[in-house]
């Protein structure tokens, strides 16, 4: 059970556990928070062993009945976004917080075996040490980052009072194909895609800790197949620290025609820094990052052009 099945990480963890022989259901309620996500499974739809439905995490019944025979979920679906949580707090919450509540407590009444919680960096804040551990203070800056950390209780509390197996990943800055419209990454090959200048908040010298999708993947089948995560928060990032005006550096280097960016003022609920210790994800599930930012870069850049160019999928 993949639960925000059909959205930008979940479509290939999806895709992966079809590779690997398993039955998969998807849930999605298909939000309009975005566009493209039916593309996003369009090549599995016809699966033999995969199932779509279009079920809200919001409603209990339907997702009990969706979870009949699971063994493992993989609980994907989110209200992603910093901005959009500062804008629209509620609707964070609600999805965030109650969905995820929804999610652990249909897994408990279906006698589900594992459930793997996607988490984020964004529970940290500012301020903490880099590379930034598990044990480190959190004092998330935004609403979309109070959301993370209170589910993540959520699955602790779950763990202890029903024996539940739940293990909580939490990523640091996933990209890659299909990546969100929103991301910064797609922002910015759109724009220069379109010879327009990019914007950047701030002076650019933020730094972030990006994690390639298929790295993000691993961890979610090395945390489905092992028991060493269980009840732990457990951080899930490249261990790499790269600047905004790097990125663009980098990306612009593919567009020379691309005009100047645009320096603008910092957004509220974006941290300064990020940078992962990732010892505890290497230690417990054997995990390591295997896609460096210049190579996951590169794959991104290959399939915008070849998927979403001239195209208005998503953007």
């Amino acid at each position: 059970m993949v639960t925000g099945g059909a959205g930008f990480i979940g479509s290939h963890l999806v895709e992966r556990l079809l590779d690997e022989g398993h039955h998969v259901v998807c849930v999605d309620t298909f939000d309009d928070y975005y566009s493209g996500k039916e593309v996003n499974i369009g090549s599995i739809a016809e699966h033999p062993s995969f199932e779509l439905q279009r079920t809200n995490i919001l409603d209990y019944d339907a997702l009990l009945a969706s979870f009949n025979g699971a063994e493992v979920v993989f609980h994907q679906a989110a209200q992603p976004g910093v901005r959009v949580s500062i804008v629209n707090p509620f609707k964070t919450y609600s999805t965030n917080v109650n969905g995820t509540l929804n999610v652990l407590l249909a897994s408990r009444d279906s006698d589900v075996k594992k459930v793997v919680y996607a988490s984020s960096s964004s529970v940290y804040g500012n301020g903490v040490p880099m590379p930034t551990h598990e044990d480190c203070e959190t004092k998330p800056i935004s609403p979309y980052g109070v959301s993370k950390l209170a589910t993540e209780h959520y699955c602790r509390v779950f763990g202890e009072l029903y024996g539940m197996k739940i293990v909580a990943l939490r990523y640091f800055t996933v990209f890659g194909p299909r990546q969100r419209p929103d991301m910064a990454i797609r922002k910015f090959v759109r724009l220069m895609e379109s010879g327009q200048p990019v914007n950047i908040y701030g002076d650019g010298e933020q730094t972030r800790d990006f994690t390639f999708i298929s790295d993000a993947i691993e961890a979610n089948i090395l945390a489905m197949g092992s028991s060493g995560a269980d009840g732990e928060a457990v951080n899930i990032g490249g261990g790499s620290s790269v600047t905004v005006n790097q990125v663009v550096h980098k990306i612009r280097a593919n567009y020379p025609e691309s005009p100047e960016p645009i320096y603008q003022e910092v957004q509220q609920g974006d941290v300064d820094h990020t940078l992962s210790d990732n010892s505890k994800a290497r230690e417990l599930l054997g995990w390591k990052p295997a896609v460096s930012f210049d190579q996951g870069l590169k794959e991104f850049i290959d399939w915008y052009r070849s998927n979403i160019q001239g195209k208005a999928i998503g953007d």
